[in-house]
């Protein structure tokens, strides 16, 4: 289907023209990049009805001799398709001339550009055709119609003629161009000027002299930035020229044009770094631009020509307005990158350092990933300098958070924010003083995760700062009875044992637990409740009369007495009470254990001997009480033996009271502590001096210095140039590192699709580009016929989408060609592509003929990155998601290490077990590893695997890997690349 939208109205043209003619000045800018193999630049797309028959060529003539203007207008459309496939129509070469081409009608000169584009010009002895004298006349005199339309659409015509022949009677009407007075036809009189000068400077040597002039009094925006943009191609020092004469008037010219003095300033300072103390102060001028893309553009340059503190600063500053301005929260992550990328390097994470509350200012953004980055870069960049105002600023976000209507993002922004806090009470613990206070309150908060991390924090806090450690139990015991969750409460109950020494704190701690248990003992006050007397409030009321029809047919009446006695509802219930009615008594063991630490620690405190007995009877009768009622029916679930064992247990300790039970329960739990949060902070000091060392520049003794004055041209060009790699990320054809030999890894990405012997070879090159694959099919014609519509039919299985159909195209005997096709990726799971290649031999009365291709299969691991997240959040992913893979180990590996480290290389993933639970060696090991899509899918995986010594130092590693996702795609892909990659290859 054809779309051709053309009208007289000028104003419903100009957008469309204005769109058109920037997307050409991209590709005539751009088309000097390495494109991928067998790829040429597209100007026009054409979509072929397949089912359509062609029709003849005289039905065409005819149509094209005596139709109406619709007739021929879709006569001219077959053709041009017919051609585009392959056939050879000279016979209607003129009858189009004379038929078709005088015709005035926007739409058939439209097409008309497409046929004098894609028609044989020559001869085949390489001459020039007679005819093309004649359309060489209409368009020059298109070139001088008064529609400027038809102008601007016929030079772009001309910036895809590569004949000079047809070119030069046409020079003197082009350059007439420049002085219309319509800017669309100024600005397309440029791009053939300067096409017309790269591919033959012969036929206008003077193109650099005509469009300086006509830069220097051109006024409209978009032809000056064409004419400055050839200007920085054909001839750079009068583009130099030229700035320097207006480098004060930068700010006021229109963004288009800005952006391109961006890129010549970046270029010049680049291959020239002389010339930066010249065309700084403009770059710096620039970031004051209205234009959001040239702020970022002027941003990139100024970091990339000086290093100094004031540069840096002014760079950072713009990439944090942007951030603030600008709606989208893609381009606040990608700004975001930069600003990230700036700390990386070491002289210039101080100066960041001072725009750190800049940087927070970033948190109003509601999205959680712009939100995330921030913290994190905030935290990077906390000095003893400004974090006092971090935390206060920490503070009111907490605040905040409290006050917002619950939401799962708020949630986890309120994880993100305890966290932080966290991390800046550890690594400055003035801070946690201020800290501590505001974050106890959200201990009873219903968000367990958020009330975890804070409580996490007040476990560490109180153990490392003793001098805090009044506050906290302070704070602990006026929130105590607010609590809301039994894991919350458990490990609450874990600290105020643990760290209650005077007699007035363990009495409070006493007294919270009596008024969260409620009357005791427990089972006769609930049975109490449940068959106690009716009291005056409750109701008695007669249930309606019912009428009932007997076996023989008579009635009766039926009615009852019913006592309804308001129930105690689950809310009203003490919590503590709640959670043990709900059956849950691991909570049961940890009081006991709190309460035996507590009275073994008010026995050595208090000395007289009446006190002691009577808080030991309390704390013992307490016990007995919740074991009675776990041993009853009432609970929702019964008691375990475990925690039987558990309180059973307790009560002995506090029946004997011996020396070493006390030093036990009261120190070696504490040093367990104690030695757990050491390790974990030698683990962060450790990753953290791996950081400090991947950004550390180390320079050797004997290293060369490089001095930028003394440094070549062809030097300074080898570097890189950041807007050609943008450009090619922009593209999908980012440079990965390659293996040692590029041809080898390129050549394995390339799959073989028929045989030798089949009539058509195919082959295709895979080319993964995160969110689609592009498949390069080179089709092969090994007959000695011709084939006609020769198709490639693709269809996919699993989550992959074609995105269109490939074009039938004509194969000469023995030729050719490549066809692309773009697949969608929408997750992470095992795809297949599979189809076949159809087509008709000319001159055959046969049907079609097939060629079914070998299915290709899309790697996951294009899309599994590794990732990292905390024991709690692995654990919380573990228990919710669903699918699970379970894959038996099956290798000739046989050492346990070197296992694990090829699981990781197979699959991408991040092993989260610490170095040191996984040195030495035992004969089994247990490890959690962790990965995630770039379509934001988890994976885990719990290896579990053992050295069986019995067998022999040579026997290989056994054992299974445990696979979980939240989709069955990815849990069953993961399995199966583990499967396939567990046997490593003997070298």
């Amino acid at each position: 289907m054809w779309q051709v939208h053309v009208t007289r109205k000028r104003q419903r043209l100009l957008p469309e023209i204005r769109s058109l003619h920037c997307c050409a000045l991209v590709i005539e800018k751009f088309s000097s990049i390495k494109m991928t193999a067998a790829e040429n630049v597209c100007y026009t797309l054409i979509n072929v009805i397949s089912d359509s028959e062609p029709p003849s060529e005289v039905s065409l003539k005819t149509d094209l001799e005596k139709g109406e203007i619709k007739a021929k207008t879709e006569a001219l459309k077959k053709v041009i398709i017919m051609i585009l496939n392959g056939e050879k129509l000279p016979g209607l070469l003129m009858t189009i001339i004379r038929f078709v081409l005088p015709l005035q009608d926007h739409t058939i000169k439209k097409l008309l550009l497409v046929f004098w584009e894609i028609v044989p010009k020559t001869t085949p002895d390489g001459k020039l055709l007679q005819e093309m004298i004649l359309v060489c006349d209409a368009y020059r005199k298109d070139l001088q119609h008064p529609n400027e339309f038809i102008r601007g659409s016929t030079l772009r015509f001309l910036c895809k003629l590569k004949e000079s022949e047809l070119l030069e009677p046409l020079m003197p009407a082009i350059r007439a161009c420049l002085e219309h007075r319509h800017s669309y036809v100024r600005r397309n009189a440029v791009l053939a000027i300067y096409t017309i000068y790269r591919n033959f400077e012969h036929l206008i040597p003077d193109a650099p002299e005509l469009i300086h002039d006509f830069l220097v009094n051109e006024k409209d925006a978009s032809c000056k930035r064409n004419a400055f943009m050839m200007l920085i191609h054909a001839d750079q020092d009068r583009a130099l020229d030229y700035l320097s004469t207006c480098i004060d008037q930068v700010h006021t010219f229109g963004d288009i044009l800005q952006l391109v003095i961006v890129e010549l300033i970046y270029k010049v300072c680049h291959a020239n770094p002389s010339e930066r103390a010249r065309f700084i102060r403009c770059i710096y001028n620039l970031l004051q631009s209205s234009s959001p893309a040239v702020k970022y553009e002027a941003a990139g340059t100024l970091v990339t020509l000086s290093s100094a503190p004031t540069a840096i600063k002014a760079a950072a500053q713009c990439y944090i307005d942007l951030i603030i301005k600008e709606s989208d929260n893609n381009v606040k992550l990608i700004v975001l990158d930069r600003l990230i990328e700036l700390k990386e390097h070491p002289t210039h994470e101080r100066v960041l350092q001072d725009l750190v509350m800049d940087i927070l200012r970033v948190l109003t953004t509601p999205d959680l990933e712009v939100r995330k980055k921030t913290l994190q870069l905030a935290l990077d960049l906390v000095s003893s300098r400004n974090v006092e105002e971090l935390v206060i600023v920490l503070k009111k976000e907490v605040i905040k958070t409290n006050n917002v209507t619950e939401h799962e993002d708020t949630d986890k922004y309120r994880q993100l924010l305890v966290r932080t806090l966290h991390s800046c009470s550890v690594r400055f613990p003035d801070m946690a003083a201020n800290v501590i206070p505001v974050l106890m309150e959200f201990l009873s908060d219903t968000n367990e995760a958020a009330a975890a991390d804070v409580l996490e924090f007040v476990r560490e806090a109180i153990q490392r700062f003793d001098s805090l450690r009044p506050l906290i139990i302070e704070k602990m015991l006026e929130v105590f009875h607010a609590i809301k969750t039994v894991k919350i409460y458990r490990g609450a109950l874990w600290i105020l044992g643990e760290y209650c020494s005077t007699k007035e704190d363990i009495q409070s701690v006493m007294t919270e637990v009596r008024r969260s248990l409620g009357e005791i003992p427990i089972v006769e006050n609930e049975i109490k409740k449940e068959t106690g007397e009716v009291k005056p409030e409750d109701e008695v009321s007669a249930a309606p009369a019912q009428k009932l029809v007997t076996e023989m047919g008579t009635y009766v009446t039926q009615s009852a007495l019913s006592s309804s006695r308001p129930s105690k509802k689950e809310e009203d219930r003490p919590p503590l009470r709640g959670f043990l009615m709900d059956g849950d008594f691991y909570v049961a063991a940890s009081l006991a254990t709190t309460l035996t630490k507590l009275a073994l620690r008010y026995v050595e405190i208090v000395q007289e001997k009446r006190r002691q007995n009577s808080f030991v009877a309390e704390s013992m009768l307490i016990m007995v009480t919740v074991l009675h009622l776990g041993k009853s029916s009432l609970p929702k679930k019964p008691i375990t033996d475990d925690d039987v064992d558990r309180i059973s247990l307790c009560l002995k300790v506090l029946s004997e009271c011996s020396p070493l039970m006390n030093d036990i329960f009261n120190k070696e739990c504490r040093k367990s502590l104690s030695h757990m949060l050491t390790v974990r902070l030698e683990e962060e000091k450790l990753s953290q001096k791996k950081e400090s060392e991947k950004r550390s520049v180390t320079v050797q003794a004997d290293d060369p210095i490089s001095f930028m004055q003394l440094t070549a041209k062809n030097e300074m060009s080898s570097k890189e140039d950041q807007f050609q790699l943008s450009l090619l990320a922009a593209m999908g054809n980012t440079q990965r590192k390659e293996a040692a030999d590029p041809l080898a890894s390129k050549l394995n990405k390339v799959t073989q699709l028929t045989g030798f012997s089949d009539p058509v070879y195919a082959e295709a090159y895979v080319h993964v580009n995160q969110y689609d694959i592009v498949l390069d099919v080179l089709v092969v014609n090994q007959t000695s016929d011709t084939l006609q519509s020769c198709t490639l039919e693709l269809a996919t299985l699993g989550d992959l989408k074609l995105v269109e159909k490939p074009s039938p195209l004509t194969l000469a005997p023995h030729d050719f060609a490549n066809i692309k096709a773009n697949v969608k990726v929408a997750s992470t799971e095992n795809g297949i592509i599979f189809g076949n290649i159809v087509y008709d031999v000319s001159s055959a009365a046969s049907d079609r003929n097939c060629v079914v291709l070998s299915d290709i299969h899309i790697d996951i691991m294009d899309y599994i990155q590794p990732a990292s997240c905390t024991d709690a959040e692995f654990r919380q992913m573990w228990a919710e998601f669903e699918w699970e893979n379970k894959v038996t180990v099956n290798t000739n590996i046989t050492d346990l290490n070197d296992y694990l480290q090829h699981i990781l290389k197979s699959t991408n993933m991040k092993c989260l077990t610490p170095e040191k639970a996984l040195s030495g060696f035992c004969g089994f090991m247990a490890a959690n590893l962790y990965a995630r899509s770039i379509f934001g899918e988890d994976a885990l995986a719990n290896v579990s695997i053992e050295k069986p010594i019995h067998i022999g130092p040579d026997a290989p590693v056994n054992g299974h890997i445990r696979i979980r996702a939240k989709s069955q795609g990815m849990a069953l892909s993961l399995g199966d690349k583990i499967n396939l990659s567990q046997k490593k290859a003997n070298l």
